[in-house]
């Protein structure tokens, strides 16, 4: 090799450990500014920092969670209790257990609790007799203690026996982590040692926000009229007479109170020391309508108030009315990618168009809306002809592929069927020989192939 040629390769190896020294040098530093400005395919989990306990913000229409804090932990529910109390009562009217006009008459429980101007009460005669109607309205408006204890004795004779109606009824309902150990939501220390003998002198009334949001949900779905008397903001109990009292409702975010907030129309607050200050809330804007739970709300000193339980559930229903629309995502008849069709078995034809039966609409965020993907579960592989058309052939329901989804107050996917877009007639004997023999010819191609293609 000459010098010359040996200087050229001299050259030529040090410019190549140099160029490969930058590239080692500003290959991590590439590195770094692009996984920087990169996005994510992950969303940071949504907090809205509320000073409560627990709190959670659900569709009224779905069932579907939009938001939600320390959910699941099991917390007193004060007069919030009062809404199982509403729900068994529209339950045994609807029944002809009891009616709206049915009186009650006063016992020494009911007389004696409704006295006590310590807890919210209208006062009760003695010797007094009440409709169901205006007991039910001195509970729902002013969470009158002695009249919701009277509702309860009406409906299952004693209030022990009612509360047993109450914990069934939660477990029906399909409620987790509940107690219920009157029908008021006080605690049982309040009740003057009359407290339903099956429970203790301290017991309290728990609930983790999630079920009482079901609670809330299901009897709005169940007894929507419930609303027509939560969202009255006064009225006069016993109105012309000597026992007239004004009741004022204690949802203040109902128009013209103190902390009003546009679309409230209900539905019940609750407050013990135990408790604490505790809220459902629920409002409708534009066809939308939320419901909120916020339990044991305090202010930024950390001081519970009526104030701090009103500004955590406006903080919420902000961010509901705010944040997401109603969006249709699967459209009626909407065919699923790579399920449009399903085997028939000694059909007429081989397949049968499937499709969604109805559309699913959801309350998302706009951001969200290419997040939701389809999810197709069978019942059966393939039917059995005859196949009848809008034969259910499954479920679909939608997931969302990055970000937090809370799912469903119900438990349950929001899913709704596939079904059949057409019938397949059941082929004759004739044709299902045919088919037999088909199915036999190529079952031997298909082996001999198969044998021919092993010897080579």
């Amino acid at each position: 090799m000459s010098i010359d040629n040996r200087k050229s390769g001299g050259t030529v190896v040090k410019k190549y450990w140099k160029t490969t020294m930058v590239k080692w040098l500003v290959l991590p530093m590439l590195l770094v500014s692009l996984v920087g400005g990169m996005p994510t395919n992950t969303k940071a989990e949504e907090s809205l920092n509320l000073n409560v306990d627990a709190a959670i913000l659900v569709d009224a229409d779905s069932g579907k969670i939009l938001y939600e804090q320390n959910a699941d932990a099991a917390l007193g529910i004060a007069s919030m209790t009062k809404m199982m109390t509403e729900y068994l009562l529209f339950e045994a009217i609807e029944e002809g257990k009891i009616s709206w006009e049915q009186q009650y008459s006063v016992n020494e429980y009911t007389y004696k609790i409704s006295q006590d101007r310590r807890l919210s009460n209208v006062p009760l005669r003695e010797d007094g007799t009440y409709s169901i109607r205006e007991l039910y309205e001195a509970m729902a408006i002013y969470s009158a203690n002695a009249a919701t204890i009277a509702i309860a004795e009406t409906i299952a004779g004693t209030e022990e026996n009612f509360v047993k109606l109450m914990n069934e009824k939660a477990a029906e309902m399909g409620l987790e982590n509940y107690k219920f150990v009157n029908s008021t939501g006080l605690n049982n220390a309040d009740l003057q040692g009359m407290h339903p003998a099956s429970t203790g002198e301290t017991d309290e009334n728990v609930m983790p926000a999630s079920s009482v949001a079901k609670l809330a949900y299901l009897l709005m779905k169940d007894y929507p009229e419930v609303l027509e008397t939560t969202k009255i903001p006064h009225k006069i109990f016993r109105e012309g007479t000597s026992d007239a009292i004004k009741m004022s409702n204690w949802n203040w975010m109902l128009p013209g109170l103190v902390y009003e907030y546009e679309g409230v129309d209900g539905l019940k607050t609750g407050t013990t020391d135990f408790a604490g200050h505790s809220f459902t809330g629920t409002a409708e804007r534009n066809g939308m309508r939320v419901i909120a739970v916020v339990m044991k709300a305090v202010d930024a000193n950390g001081k519970g108030s009526y104030e701090a339980r009103f500004d955590a559930t406006r903080a919420l229903f902000d961010f509901g009315f705010a944040q997401f629309t109603k969006v249709e995502l699967i459209p009626e008849g909407y065919k699923i990618p790579g399920h449009k069709n399903l085997k028939v078995n000694k059909g007429k034809e081989d397949t049968v168009a499937i499709a969604v039966k109805e559309p699913i609409s959801m309350l998302i965020k706009s951001s969200d809306k290419d997040l939701y993907k389809p999810v197709f579960t069978p019942l059966e592989d393939k039917l059995e002809a005859e196949v009848k058309k809008d034969t259910v052939v499954g479920k679909v329901h939608l997931e969302k592929s990055e970000g937090t989804d809370y799912g469903y107050i119900t438990g349950d996917q929001g899913s709704v069927d596939v079904v059949t877009t057409e019938a397949v007639e059941k082929a004759g004997w004739f044709s299902l020989m045919l088919q037999g023999i088909g199915k036999f010819f190529s079952g031997l191609w298909d082996s001999t192939t198969d044998f021919v293609g092993g010897l080579f």
